[in-house]
């Protein structure tokens, strides 16, 4: 998923466009042939971007009041990881974005999820900058290149604060995830150095995982004691889905 900060009038004309497709997405590009199990499980409509919502429920039976952290929130809806979590089965959690214009919607159609206005990384009471393409409402990341390559060639630059994702569940008093999805391009990996996986120890981890930076994400948690789940490699290309060893299938 891929990110941008915009003029408040472009924005919402760019979401308007997006809600077309993104929000309870109906029907299979080629691409999702290996989801049609769950597609037929659980579809056809969904909210994340590919099949990320079918394989988290799958993966959790569609477990009722569970916590999920959401790192790379975005939209409260469209394209979101945890919207369906939270509205249909109960899930409460923690959405992490440090783009801010996000939050009022969070407050109002997210009331079990609290936002917070971070760029998680490596330290904390840093800033970071974060290189956007106001052109295109899905791109935007702490790596400029990345934006460059990707985007329409017009950049904007902005500074965000950050935070480790173990100072923020600290102080927020978390002791336990079931589900963390992380979606921060190319940014993964920085974020995972701040992030006591050992002591949290999240049942299922979702992680984007662009080719730049997908050896590192594995190197990761195999040092932490994290398995691929396998069933879910050609279901969904785009992301890496990990659980403790010895957790089951």
């Amino acid at each position: 998923m891929l990110k941008h900060l915009t003029a408040i009038g472009i924005l919402g004309v760019t979401w308007l466009a997006l809600y077309a497709y993104f929000p309870m997405h109906d029907g299979r590009p080629p691409s999702d042939s290996a989801l049609a199990p769950l597609a037929d499980k659980y579809g056809p409509q969904r909210h994340s971007e590919h099949g990320e919502e079918w394989i988290v429920r799958d993966h959790f039976n569609d477990k009722r009041d569970g916590f999920f952290v959401d790192v790379g929130a975005h939209h409260y809806q469209i394209a979101s990881n945890t919207y369906f979590l939270e509205k249909e089965l109960g899930w409460s959690g923690i959405a992490i974005e440090p783009q801010t214009q996000f939050q009022a919607d969070y407050a109002t159609h997210r009331p079990r999820t609290k936002f917070r206005p971070f760029f998680v990384s490596d330290v904390s009471h840093a800033r970071a900058k974060l290189y956007l393409d106001p052109n295109n409402p899905l791109i935007a990341s702490g790596e400029k290149g990345f934006t460059s390559a990707l985007g329409s060639g017009t950049l904007q630059e902005t500074e965000v604060p950050t935070i480790t994702l173990t100072d923020l569940l600290d102080a927020e008093g978390v002791t336990r995830i079931d589900f963390l999805s992380m979606d921060i391009e190319l940014w993964e990996p920085k974020a995972l150095a701040g992030f006591d996986v050992d002591r949290f120890k999240p049942s299922l981890v979702c992680v984007e995982s662009h080719p730049e930076v997908r050896q590192q994400i594995l190197d990761y948690f195999a040092a932490h004691n994290y398995v691929v789940v396998g069933k879910y490699l050609q279901m969904d290309q785009h992301n890496l889905y990990f659980q403790p060893r010895g957790a089951g299938v």
